[in-house]
C-alpha cells in the first residue's frame, strides 16, 4: 500500500496585517492553480504548532516557515521560494531567489524587513 505524502505546511502569523494579507494572496494563487495539498497554519491561533518546525513562537511570528512534503523546513526567503515554485506563474521568482548571489541578498532583505515588521507589530500591540 502506497503512503500518501505529507502535505506542505505553511506556518504564518495572522496577527500581523501585512503577513496575513500576503498569505491570503499566496493561498488564493496556489488554490487557483490546484495546489490543494497545502495546510495553512496560523500560529497566532495555534501557537503550539511551532513545535512542528522546532522553533519558538516569536521566531515563527517574525519569519515565515514552510515544512515541505519531504520534511524539509524552509524559512524566510527560502519559504517563499518553496511556495512560489508550486505556484503557476511564480516559478521564475523561486528560481531567481535561489540563484547564489541573489539568494544571499534575498535572505538578508527578508531578515531586515521581517525584523522591522516584527517590531512594528509589537509596538502596535498586535500580540
Amino acid at each position: 500500500m502506497e503512503e500518501t505524502p505529507a502535505p506542505t505546511r505553511v506556518y504564518y502569523n495572522s496577527a500581523c496585517p501585512v503577513c496575513n494579507a500576503g498569505i491570503k494572496d499566496q493561498r488564493e494563487r496556489m488554490e487557483a492553480c490546484g495546489a490543494a495539498d497545502v495546510q495553512w497554519i496560523d500560529v497566532h491561533n495555534n501557537p503550539q504548532a511551532v513545535a512542528e518546525v522546532g522553533a519558538d513562537l516569536e521566531t515563527v511570528r517574525e519569519t515565515l516557515h514552510v515544512k515541505t512534503a519531504d520534511g524539509e523546513i524552509a524559512r524566510g526567503a527560502d519559504a517563499f521560494a518553496a511556495l512560489w515554485s508550486r505556484t503557476q506563474g511564480q516559478g521564475w521568482l523561486a528560481a531567481l531567489v535561489r540563484l547564489p548571489l541573489l539568494h544571499a541578498l534575498a535572505q538578508l532583505a527578508y531578515k531586515g524587513f521581517a525584523r522591522l515588521l516584527y517590531r512594528w507589530n509589537r509596538s502596535k500591540g498586535h500580540w
